[in-house]
């Protein structure tokens, strides 16, 4: 419990530089995040300029406000304060469209040997794993650019 609630003041104040809030107390409960990749896939590829906005909508409702994420509602005020479309997002959401993709797109990930998150891949070669200070980045940017 005292490294769990180290990790968690960390991850809080890696946020805060970032002006991201996180709660003070976690949440009780994982929700499944399936739903959410289905919608960041469909971001991806209809509107590449929003994914991040939509991938930080869903960050600050999971994470600062405590919403269930598991929740199509949720999940499409999230989408609409990205600035994409609701009406769009629920209408995938109530379907199976982009499953396959997405659960294409995991076994790659895992057959990589990527089983946890954050996970960064650089050049699609180099993988940093779990919360890293700026310094790892930094290092390990350095390193690629140098050989």
């Amino acid at each position: 419990p005292e490294q769990q609630a180290q990790n968690y003041a960390m991850i809080r104040q890696r946020g805060a530089a970032l002006g991201f809030d996180f709660r003070e107390k976690g949440r009780g409960r994982t929700y499944n995040t399936f739903d959410c990749h289905r919608l960041l896939h469909w971001a991806e590829v209809e509107y590449p300029e929003k994914q991040a906005a939509l991938k930080k909508s869903l960050l600050k409702a999971n994470f600062t406000d405590g919403q269930h994420i598991g929740m199509h509602d949720v999940l499409v005020q999230a989408a609409e304060a990205a600035g994409l479309d609701g009406e769009r997002a629920l209408e995938i959401l109530q379907s199976d469209e982009l499953t396959t993709d997405v659960r294409t797109r995991q076994r790659m990930y895992s057959q990589a040997g990527i089983s946890s998150v954050p996970a960064i891949i650089i050049n699609d070669q180099h993988l940093i794993s779990g919360g890293q200070p700026v310094e790892v980045f930094e290092q390990a940017l350095r390193q690629i650019a140098a050989a």
